[in-house]
């Protein structure tokens, strides 16, 4: 199924005019597990030249994610305003609040963050999950936003990156 995506996103993006196809690029970057990574690989295997493929497929991934991320702070700020409030009115009748256990993916997050922190959770993050995922998980777990904002930029750059310069090595060796 995957590769079926990919070989669709080839076909599509192949078809037209190169000034489009460097523009396709800006939102295939934004679709989650196609990201930076593989929408420039897409781009500078096609033929469009590194320093345009790789900036598009980097824009998109870093609008959707970037995006994901201040939705999930907002939501994270309105839930613990709620529950702020909610815990004062609890204090007040004298009850406690019911605590209940994290999800599965939740736990892995957590424990990953812990261990890597940060900048290892949005380095080593796309081998596991879509950053549109990683970054506003990262968020909901109380990490700093700041700092989840530069190091998944710097993440998707990266990857974005490697994959480009690879996707043009990949089409020198087989022209």
């Amino acid at each position: 199924m995957f590769q079926d995506l990919l070989a669709q996103l080839h076909t599509l993006v192949s078809a037209l005019d190169p000034w489009l196809q460097t523009l396709v690029l800006v939102p295939v970057g934004a679709i989650p597990f196609i990201e930076s990574y593989l929408g420039s690989f897409l781009g500078t295997s096609l033929g469009i030249h590194p320093a345009l493929a790789i900036p598009a497929a980097v824009l998109g991934n870093l609008i959707a994610t970037f995006a994901a991320i201040a939705l999930s702070g907002r939501a994270r700020d309105a839930v613990a305003s709620g529950l702020g409030r909610r815990r004062g009115e609890l204090a007040a009748a004298e009850t406690a609040p019911d605590e209940r256990r994290p999800s599965r993916f939740r736990a892995k997050v957590a424990a990953a963050l812990a261990k890597y922190g940060v900048p290892g959770v949005c380095l080593l993050g796309p081998f596991v999950v879509a950053s549109q995922i990683s970054g506003p998980a990262l968020v909901a777990l109380g990490a700093a936003r700041s700092k989840v904002y530069l190091w998944m930029g710097v993440s998707i750059l990266a990857w974005g990156l490697v994959f480009g310069i690879f996707g043009s090595l990949f089409l020198a060796t087989i022209i």
